[in-house]
């Protein structure tokens, strides 16, 4: 019999933020997955293929966590246009998959309830039942099948328990649409879901005494006590980021040999002229002086994984919504701004989910203050030579958490002045909807895949962007050649040297010279370029003996000087060079994604505008105030 050549059925999944649907999508598809590119959607939708237990090819599509299907927000109208087929590109689903939280299933039954209202086939996903158990939660599957008059597949995703009962589900034919039992003509259709939720919870989720406290009750007692929990906000986050510093330096040792055995190995092995020295210094020395914090890189977004997959995350954010509202902001600006210390163009992104027209461009405005992991390569190298690892990796881990406080509270204090200048908004105010996840033990296989993914961009990118630039940079330092002899003296004459030399009466008030305020302007292309444009601009114009390749970056520009002889990375210099880093809206796709978001070109221009220059006097006050003072 020939191979059916019908489209694969249309299965999708929908269910509350934080009720494990994500975790199920990848169960059922593995690595068979993607981001859906459907014109005129602008909130992310996932798609992947999935099989049932007889082969039956099906297209999974996980559509964005909602709370509703009212519409109010761009993900509820996402999901709602995708449930009716107004998305080009894909077709109304076969089957609806409600995924709910087993310990929250009063809350989440809500659009479980609006979901079927829809007349479409509808399976339900009875996920973490082992959080709920583990709660005091005694549930009866097969009493809520009975009641919805759904079929009701109890699971827990995240070990994968319950996906091949879910495959059965969903096979063909498709369960029968059902007439909602809970529907009437004389009452309210809000009163009347939510008195149905009501006995149906206490027909099927029978919950412990009133009195009794869940561990997770009991943990954040302290870790959500308005003194308390700042004590453990700040000890956890210190701890991450000594961490950082402390266990990445094997793994950084290695990548550095690595890099200067292949360098040597090129060396002997090619004669010298301009091909060796485009793949020694240009290649394997820009390149290399970004990828050597690659270790550094993967630790943080390890303890970042780490910290949503237990639960503390949204701990943290309950937290911030008081400080949130200081500055002027309500607690759905939290989100956009914690994306943005990963990057700060989905934390952009995700200001769509702000009801204020006003708030969503304070909020995307300072957005990019939120230290990205972009800069960490930066900070990776500056922070240990502005501390030498003989003072304690403690002593840096403090500083890193100075950096990202400084950037944090600086934002915070700008959305204040410019929320007030914006004047406030008309209409009533949205509150903020925050769940608090119990406490879990961490979901590796989510963390790793997390890692993985940011490491993987971190390489793509050192291989794509940074390698052309690198290239790039070592052209321009390199032609035109001169006759001198002296290593500076050509550098002088090249057409990167000339650049530095036009900049350098702009950034030598902040302490920098021409070379270092050429990497500070290529590094607008993407922050991690600076890493690598000093790599290719201090080896240059300093030369390139064995002895001198074998340092480490930070070697070379310790030991950087000015023509008269001075340092040129002093203390002072260092912690202008952190300024100038913290503030300044180095990156391009950023300003593009400001300008799209906010629907001007004017705003991203403003924008770049404002932080370039605070970045500037910023930067010129630390150094020159530091020099008044004797430092």
């Amino acid at each position: 019999m020939p191979a059916s050549t019908d489209p694969p059925a249309v299965v999708a999944l929908l269910g509350n933020p934080n009720s494990g649907k994500t975790t199920l999508f990848n169960a059922l598809t593995g690595l068979n997955r993607k981001v859906g590119n459907y014109s005129g959607v602008t909130v992310e939708v996932q798609e992947g293929t999935a099989f049932t237990p007889h082969g039956k090819k099906l297209r999974i599509i996980d559509l964005p966590g909602c709370y509703s299907l009212r519409a109010d927000l761009p993900d509820e109208r996402v999901a709602l246009d995708a449930l009716h087929g107004r998305i080009s590109g894909l077709p109304v689903p076969d089957l609806i998959v409600c995924v709910v939280d087993a310990s929250n299933l009063e809350r989440h039954l809500c659009l479980v309830l609006e979901v079927i209202e829809l007349g479409m086939p509808v399976v339900l996903a009875l996920n973490m039942v082992d959080v709920a158990e583990r709660s005091g939660l005694r549930l009866d599957p097969v009493k809520l099948s009975e009641e919805l008059r759904v079929t009701v597949v109890p699971m827990q995703a995240d070990a994968r328990k319950g996906v091949v009962e879910l495959r059965q589900a969903l096979r063909t034919p498709w369960p029968a649409v059902v007439t909602p039992a809970w529907r009437s003509d004389g009452t309210d259709l809000g009163t009347e879901r939510r008195e149905f939720i009501q006995r149906l919870c206490m027909l099927a989720a029978r919950r412990p005494d009133a009195g009794q406290l869940t561990a997770s009750d009991a943990i954040d007692r302290w870790l959500l006590h308005p003194v308390w929990g700042w004590v453990a906000f700040i000890i956890v986050m210190f701890a991450v980021f000594w961490s950082i510093f402390s266990f990445a330096g094997i793994p950084m040792g290695w990548i550095e040999s690595l890099q200067g055995l292949v360098a040597e190995f090129i060396r002997s092995g090619m004669p010298d002229g301009d091909l060796r020295s485009l793949i020694v210094d240009g290649v394997i020395g820009g390149v290399g002086g970004v990828l050597v914090f690659l270790p550094q890189i993967i630790l943080l977004f390890f303890f970042i994984g780490l910290l949503e997959s237990s639960g503390y995350m949204a701990r943290a954010a309950f937290l911030m919504d008081g400080v949130m509202s200081r500055a002027g902001l309500s607690g759905k600006a939290f989100l956009p701004l914690f994306s943005s210390y990963a990057c700060a163009i989905p934390g952009v992104m995700a200001t769509r989910t702000i009801h204020s027209a006003k708030e969503r461009l304070v909020t995307l405005f300072v957005a990019p203050w939120m230290s990205c992991s972009a800069r960490l390569p930066v900070y990776f190298l500056i922070v240990p030579l502005l501390l030498h690892e003989r003072e304690g990796t403690w002593k840096q881990a403090v500083v890193l958490f100075v950096i990202y406080a400084l950037g944090t509270l600086s934002a915070f204090v700008v959305a204040r002045v410019l929320r007030g200048r914006l004047g406030p908004d008309s209409g009533v105010g949205h509150h903020f909807l925050l769940e608090l996840p119990p406490y879990r033990a961490p979901q590796w296989g989510y963390i790793l895949r997390h890692v993985h993914e940011r490491a993987r961009a971190f390489v793509v990118k050192a291989g794509t962007l940074i390698l052309g630039l690198s290239i790039l940079l070592w052209a321009l330092s390199t032609y035109p050649k001169s006759a001198a002899a002296a290593d500076a003296d050509a550098f002088a004459h090249s057409a990167m040297g000339r650049i530095g030399a036009v900049i350098e009466p702009v950034v030598e008030p902040l302490g920098f010279d021409g070379r270092t305020g050429t990497a500070i302007l290529t590094s607008f292309a993407a922050r991690e370029v600076f890493n690598s444009s000093l790599a290719v601009l201090f080896r240059a114009e300093e030369g390139n003996s064995e002895e001198e390749t074998r340092d480490t970056l930070r070697e070379k520009i310790s030991a950087a000087t000015w023509p008269d002889g001075r340092p040129l990375f002093t203390p002072l210099t260092l912690i202008s060079l952190l300024v100038v880093y913290i503030y300044a809206l180095q990156c391009l796709p950023t300003s593009a994604v400001v300008a799209r978001e906010a629907g001007s070109w004017k705003w991203a221009a403003g924008q770049f505008a404002f932080m370039s220059l605070f970045a500037y006097l910023a930067a010129l006050v630390v150094y020159q105030g530091g020099r008044l003072l004797g430092f």
